[in-house]
């Protein structure tokens, strides 16, 4: 066994989006023969048609290949992650089952901000890191350039770096060699008690939950009871087997490698991503660290256009959590929009996906709020109260201070784009950190920025004011006592919940004058004038009036005394006073949507 784990070499492939980490997958399961030439297609390991248009993975995928060098038969396990941001734990929980990665970069876009975060992700678990420049083959490639990058952030030799085009397959089977060389082979035991680290999962309507592992310590067999650590699921190892990419049955998973194990249960949620997994009977004393439960951060409503199609979306949302532990949602109620749910995502890319595939695979039509985050409020006695929504903040008299979450964002920009870039980031109240040349026209800058801020479009802004050449990166680093406010949005005297937000004090009144005003284009007049307020803590900050539709009255007077038209105008002055004390206004639905899911872009 010590001899096997000798051949045996773990690795993933970490790399901003776009750099061509998918198209370097493809061409080593040619090079292997995991896959026939015939068979192939482009980002072969992305399997959704999402993946495949967007140019990104979203779920990490897993495959064994089989390579010679020098005479010996080597077991690549390559571990095929996430590239955004927004699905960082999982590629964290990735680099956690390997010993290598290969580090990409494009030949002529250089190092991007998510390389950095990747990179600082495989640091942090101790990996060998083998920086490769790719696209060689582009007439806009400056290789000597991204090279001297490469250099100054990773801090090795010029001769370290290697050189290839996944496009052409120059210089792969070169990089195939150098994982063999430079990643060191797991390090286990066979007698130790098992340990499994659960790098991902999935859901199969036959075989329940399928958990993808990487063994660490001991071996797992089939029909063996098993049990998750941290999360106290016991099940039975029903199947179990490993990717070729395909899934391929096999009796055991020894120490190092790298394969599946369908357990049967129909809950994800019971195995968690970067759960332990271990033996019932001779369960291991502590389990693997790092693992903690992802968290959603970015929250919205999602209501059908159809509230006949309520129980589909209800049940379309069941099946999607069923892949994606990481993405919850709860009823809520609407005044306008009706009965609808509050889902909470990883990030607003992660919300964008899931919209999609309820659009696509449950042909779905949906409204989506602006999305929004959690804030913490403490009351004057001192509790903490968690605010998804903002109807459940508590009236400005009983809060003691809000606090809101806080990105560690880092941005990279060529220098003549510092000027735009800087000025975007301190209307979005970022506070600058650090600026920093990683080489000649490339600057690093780092800020700490409001979450809420960043959700409110901040990317699309990002790449129009840099003309599309700017990256980003962030990293939740936790929350901060800000001076926040509720906006409320009256129409006739009455609060409508569903206008509601938590805005920073300074910038209530420009907002709530923006609601009120777009507010009056949406609603219809009515019989009697409508008062539009914006308020906050009971002061009205800002105010429209819709002017009453009025009928002529004395259109039937011809002539005659002007007494009589008088009388008739006097009458109807009367009757729309008592029409504005008991006339209710319906907002209609298009005023509901272009408020509540167009204020991000305001």
């Amino acid at each position: 066994m010590t001899l096997r784990i000798q051949h045996i070499r773990n690795f993933c492939i970490i790399a901003h989006i776009d750099h061509g980490k998918s198209t370097l997958a493809d061409r080593f399961l040619e090079i292997t023969g995991a896959v026939e030439p015939d068979k192939i297609k482009p980002q072969y390991l992305d399997l959704m048609d999402l993946e495949r248009e967007k140019g990104i993975t979203i779920k990490a995928q897993a495959v064994r290949m089989f390579y010679s060098f020098k005479g010996i038969h080597y077991e690549l396990n390559l571990i095929d992650t996430p590239g955004h941001v927004d699905f960082s734990y999982e590629v964290s929980r990735s680099l956690a089952a390997c010993e290598g990665a290969i580090l990409l970069v494009d030949a002529s876009q250089g190092v991007e901000a998510q390389t950095i975060g990747n990179l600082n992700l495989a640091r942090e678990n101790n990996l060998v890191i083998i920086p490769v420049i790719n696209k060689i083959d582009l007439p806009t490639a400056r290789p000597e350039e991204v090279r001297d990058e490469i250099v100054e952030i990773l801090d090795v030799e010029p001769n370290d770096i290697l050189y290839c085009s996944a496009k052409t397959g120059e210089g792969v089977k070169k990089l195939l060699d150098a994982v063999i060389q430079r990643v060191p082979p797991p390090e286990a035991n066979l007698g130790d008690p098992l340990k499994a680290l659960v790098f991902d999962s999935t859901y199969d309507p036959y075989r329940g939950v399928v958990a993808f592992v990487r063994v660490v310590t001991g071996e797992i067999k089939e029909g063996e009871e098993i049990l998750m650590m941290a999360e106290g699921t016991a099940c039975c190892a029903e199947s179990l087997g490993f990717f070729t990419p395909q899934m391929k049955p096999s009796r055991s998973l020894g120490p190092g490698e790298v394969g599946f194990v369908a357990t049967g249960i129909k809950d994800v949620s019971k195995i968690p991503v970067g759960d332990t997994l271990t033996h019932v009977k001779r369960s291991a004393e502590f389990p693997l660290p790092g693992y903690k439960k992802p968290k959603p951060v970015v929250f919205a409503g999602f209501y059908p256009v159809d509230n006949r199609d309520y129980e589909q979306l209800k049940d379309a949302l069941a099946k999607l959590q069923l892949n994606d532990s990481s993405f919850v949602f709860e009823p809520e109620k609407s005044q306008a929009l009706g009965f609808g749910f509050r889902c909470g995502f990883l990030g607003v890319l992660h919300m964008e996906i899931v919209r999609e595939r309820l659009e696509r695979e449950y042909d779905l039509e949906i409204i989506i709020t602006a999305p929004n985050v959690i804030y913490k409020a403490v009351d004057k006695a001192g509790n903490a109260i968690d605010v998804k929504n903002p109807s459940e903040m508590p009236p400005s008299n009983k809060i003691l201070k809000i606090e809101e979450p806080y990105a560690s964002v880092l941005i990279i920009t060529p220098g003549e784009m510092v000027g735009p870039v800087m000025e975007l980031c301190s209307q979005k109240r970022a506070v600058f950190k650090n600026m920093e040349y990683i080489s000649a026209n490339r600057v690093e800058l780092s800020f700490d920025m409001p979450l809420s801020e960043m959700v409110a479009n901040f990317y699309d802004q990002l790449k129009s004011r840099s003309r599309g050449y700017a990256s980003m990166d962030y990293e939740i680093i936790g929350f901060r006592e800000s001076h926040l406010v509720k906006l409320e949005i009256l129409v006739h005297g009455e609060v409508i919940d569903a206008f509601s937000s938590i805005v920073p004090k300074e910038l209530a009144q420009s907002r709530g004058r923006e609601l009120v005003k777009k507010l009056k284009r949406y609603i219809p007049r009515q019989l009697f004038e409508v008062a539009l307020q914006a308020s906050v803590g009971g002061k009205i900050i800002a105010r429209e009036n819709i002017p009453a539709r009025k009928k002529d009255v004395t259109a039937k007077c011809y002539g005659g005394d002007i007494t009589r038209k008088r009388k008739l105008w006097e009458k109807q002055k009367a009757g729309k006073k008592r029409m504005k004390m008991v006339g209710r206004v319906e907002v209609p639905q298009e005023a509901f949507i272009a408020v509540i899911s167009g204020e991000s872009q305001e």
